[in-house]
């Protein structure tokens, strides 16, 4: 038993290749509890001035940054660079006005290993941006999506 009561603020969806399921649930003031179908749950908080939790825009800044990032992993470990860490810095705009949207958001990719091809590097960048990261893709028809990555030796 949850030690505050929830209200269910969103739908379900039925599972399969092509759709999602999750909810929110209302914790308490702006506070909200995201659950994925998987089960895995993450705290959101609406409240700019004594925020608990990133916002569900942060939310999203940081998911296009996961999602590009598992593709940049992915490419240059099939591409045998001895890559040990990648870390996306994101930067973003939003509008002044509601609805404040996001405008510009810039992913710079920060690579680190032995020997890693700036080539490589770049065109991981290039496929996750043009074709594999879903939620780029998803935004990048209202939203003006830039990328630059710099390799950190070790």
């Amino acid at each position: 038993m949850q030690p505050w009561n929830c209200v269910i603020v969103s739908a379900y969806l039925i599972e399969s290749n092509s759709t999602m399921k999750a909810s929110v649930s209302w914790v308490a003031n702006e506070t909200f509890i995201g659950e994925s179908a998987s089960g895995h749950q993450v705290i959101m908080d609406g409240n700019s001035q004594d925020s608990k939790a990133p916002s569900p825009m942060e939310m999203v800044l940081m998911s296009v940054g996961a999602c590009s990032s598992v593709d940049v992993v992915s490419i240059l470990k099939k591409a045998r660079q001895d890559v040990v860490g990648v870390k996306v810095e994101l930067t973003s705009e939003r509008r002044d006005d509601a609805p404040r949207y996001f405008t510009k958001i810039h992913l710079h990719f920060i690579a680190t290993g032995t020997d890693i091809s700036s080539k490589h590097l770049e065109r991981a960048v290039s496929l996750s941006a043009e074709k594999y990261c879903s939620v780029a893709l998803m935004l990048e028809k209202n939203v003006e999506i830039t990328h630059s990555s710099e390799i950190v030796a070790v």
